[in-house]
């Protein structure tokens, strides 16, 4: 795909196949945890808006996948249950063989919605 993706499908189709089955199902907790929120792209990764602030992203690199829940303190918040995953501020990396369970990305998504109501 040439240039930058302006949806989430476009950004999906240009993700090797292992890793787009691993994004769409953290597409589909995102969406079933925040309803509300909105689809966008947002430097250059899939992403979620609610009430007009960013809420949380993903996206795929040729080493991995990541979630970023833009946030070094909801990632500080979740440390222990991130331990078998290679974290950074606001980034959790992992590998389609090991994606993050739907339950912590649940979680990680109610916290990052409670942070910017706050």
């Amino acid at each position: 795909m040439a240039g930058r993706p302006a949806t989430i499908d476009e950004y999906l189709e240009s993700v090797s196949e292992d890793k787009r089955a691993v994004l769409e199902r953290l597409r589909a907790t995102i969406k079933a945890a925040a309803p509300k929120a909105e689809e966008c792209i947002s430097y250059r990764l899939a992403a979620f808006r609610l009430e007009g602030k960013m809420l949380v992203a993903f996206g795929a690199t040729a080493n991995h996948c990541a979630f970023y829940p833009m946030s070094s303190a909801t990632v500080e918040a979740f440390r222990d249950e991130l331990s078998d995953y290679d974290t950074s501020k606001g980034t959790i990396r992992f590998k389609p063989e090991n994606p993050l369970p739907a339950t912590l990305v649940r979680k990680l998504v109610k916290a990052r919605i409670v942070e910017n109501r706050e």
